[in-house]
This record gives structure tokens, C-alpha cells and sequence, in this order.
């Protein structure tokens, strides 16, 4: 389960992705999570996904 704090969010989904998975597909297949759904809590606090960096930015 993820964290529900956008800020908390943002640091454990980068962690992961950094650490664990190739791309934010990989995890939400992973983690059973709605792409679009954890896409849209990051942009609500200025953060998207940079598919180059593989992390939000």
C-alpha cells in the first residue's frame, strides 16, 4: 500500500523506482496501482513522471 501524503508519496514512489523498477508501469502493474490515479495526486503537488530520469520531477 502506498502512502497517502502526496510529499511521502513522492519519495517512496521514486525510491522504488529508483531501486526496484524500469518504469512507472512496472511498479503500478507491481503494486496494483492505477497509473493515472498516482500520476494525477503528484500533479496536484507540481510533480510528474519523466520516463527518461524514470523518476517525477
Amino acid at each position: 500500500m502506498l502512502p497517502k501524503d502526496p510529499f511521502v508519496l513522492l519519495s517512496t514512489v521514486n525510491t522504488k523506482l529508483r531501486d526496484e523498477y524500469e518504469s512507472l508501469d512496472a511498479l503500478c502493474a507491481a503494486l496494483d496501482t492505477d497509473r493515472a490515479e498516482l500520476e494525477e495526486k503528484l500533479a496536484a503537488v507540481g510533480y510528474t513522471y519523466d520516463p527518461a530520469r524514470n523518476a517525477f520531477r
